[in-house]
């Protein structure tokens, strides 16, 4: 699953660098369906922060992982 879900964070990565940002992966819970991470960058302040995580990132990660219920930044 963690392989999936560096994947799909690739898919995303472009954007938020465009911005001056990032996300790193920083757990995977296979059991629970929960993907922690950490916005950086320009992300990691941003005030869009919430929407970026949840509209992007875990959408994202969402469609492309079966199995993740949630992401979460850490």
């Amino acid at each position: 699953m963690r392989e999936q879900v560096e994947e799909a964070l690739e898919k995303v990565r472009p954007a938020l660098q465009m911005d001056g940002g990032d996300v790193e992966l920083v757990d995977v819970d296979e059991d629970n369906g929960i993907v922690r991470v950490r916005l950086v960058g320009a992300c990691g302040g941003c005030s869009m922060a919430l929407m970026t995580l949840k509209m992007g990132i875990e959408r994202t990660i969402m469609e492309e992982v079966p199995g993740v219920r949630e992401v979460v930044a850490i």
